[in-house]
């Protein structure tokens, strides 16, 4: 039966947990981010001996589970902070959606503009920050997002390396106080404040974006 008062009680610890969930989501999408774009630039521009392993690095990664591959380099590397693995690990896996994401915004950048940037004898570097990557950019920035929200909410996978993130510790809550109801209950309210708004301004971003 719901208690307000083991509400109360458990409220401080799963706000703690969420903090190390929001940390873990946070530099795991500035990871995924970065080295999404560095693939998705790579795949394009490198030769086939680089482009052909990173590929299949990258269906290896997409195509096996998040949680076999904490656990598998928790195992294998014994002794790290179990959170830097862990947004780490998120981070290379998202990596690989975001690297599709990014490969579709550049290819959706008009010929003309690749070709403008040759007859203007402009520098790859150049070519790439100054003309391909703003206009790709702005066109997969909502899904950028939702990649975000996604990984906000796989970050109770982490608990699998005792990664004292929110679900994890909602759930020693609720053993130590025999309450789960209540400490679930706030895990799922905190996820929900959380995701939903970003949700709603990832849809008027996208709809502003299209304009």
């Amino acid at each position: 039966m719901w208690s307000w008062e083991t509400a109360r009680e458990g409220l401080p610890l799963i706000l703690h947990g969420f903090g190390i969930t929001l940390l873990a989501t946070v530099f795991g999408s500035l990871l995924a981010v970065v080295l999404g774009l560095g693939i998705a630039v790579l795949r394009r521009t490198a030769g086939r001996w680089v482009t052909l392993p990173l590929r299949a690095a990258v269906e290896f990664v997409r195509s096996t589970p998040v949680m076999i591959q904490l656990f598998a380099v928790w195992v294998l590397v014994p002794g790290l902070d179990p959170l830097v693995i862990g947004t780490a690990v998120l981070g290379v896996h998202y990596a690989t959606y975001t690297s599709e994401v990014y490969r579709a915004g550049i290819e959706a950048v008009p010929r003309g503009q690749w070709e403008a940037a040759v007859a203007l004898s402009l520098p790859p570097v150049r070519t790439w920050f100054a003309v391909v990557l703003p206009q790709a950019v702005r066109k997969i920035v909502p899904a950028l997002g939702n990649y975000v929200i996604s990984m906000f909410k796989e970050t109770p996978f982490l608990s699998v390396i005792t990664v004292n993130e929110m679900v994890h510790e909602a759930n020693r809550f609720g053993s130590d106080h025999f309450a789960y109801l209540e400490a679930f209950t706030l895990a799922a309210l905190v996820f929900l404040v959380a995701s939903c708004p970003t949700s709603i301004l990832m849809r008027k971003l996208e709809k502003r974006l299209a304009h």
